[in-house]
């Protein structure tokens, strides 16, 4: 697990083993960077992961400048080995152990970015929950962006505020923004973000 960019650009780190993850890949990773790039000045990013693992994203914002950052994961092995390396590199990120949806049902706090990513296997309507709690609890800043990682057998364009997708490899990125709503037929805003799209 490589960190991309930012203060500790190339540095390694190496998560356990036997924690119960499947990390983005750093190609993946590289990518959603760069569309998210084209949105945002990472430096103050008040950012939310969900589903966070490993901290692989985390630690990629909070090396961007990204702060505070929320980590949540219902895993104990994984939010002790998010708290070290925050520690080890004075990362301003709070690592939670929660089930997610109670987290979200909870929060009462707004986010510039939040990004999900969900086990594969959850279900259609799991998917879908994470999406509705967001903006009904209005989590996500006006000008805030909602990243969901997921496989191409899930589908969410049907979802509000869809904006576009991105495949790589194996995996899709959905982005939901509060300036494209599905509801709107903002059909032509995918496809021309689509555009370039890698299989």
């Amino acid at each position: 697990m490589r960190i991309i960019s930012g203060k500790y650009k190339g540095r390694r780190i190496f998560p356990p083993k036997n924690l119960p993850v499947r990390p983005t890949t750093d190609m993946s990773k590289e990518a959603l960077f760069n569309v998210l790039n084209n949105h945002f000045s990472f430096e103050g990013l008040k950012v939310l992961d969900l589903f966070s693992g490993t901290g692989n994203i985390s630690f990629e914002f909070a090396s961007r400048g990204s702060s505070p950052i929320t980590s949540v994961d219902g895993d104990f092995g994984c939010v002790k080995f998010i708290k070290q390396v925050a520690a080890e590199y004075d990362f301003n990120i709070a690592a939670t152990k929660s089930d997610v949806f109670t987290y979200l049902e909870r929060c009462k706090t707004s986010y510039d970015i939040i990004f999900a990513d969900p086990p594969y296997a959850l279900d259609q309507k799991t998917f879908e929950k994470i999406i509705l709690l967001v903006f009904e609890k209005q989590l996500l800043n006006e000008e805030g962006m909602m990243v969901i990682e997921h496989s191409k057998y899930t589908k969410l364009d049907h979802m509000i505020h869809f904006s576009f997708k991105k495949s790589y490899g194996g995996s899709i990125f959905s982005f939901f923004e509060f300036s494209s709503s599905n509801d709107e037929g903002d059909s032509e805003n995918e496809s021309n973000q689509n555009d370039g799209e890698e299989e």
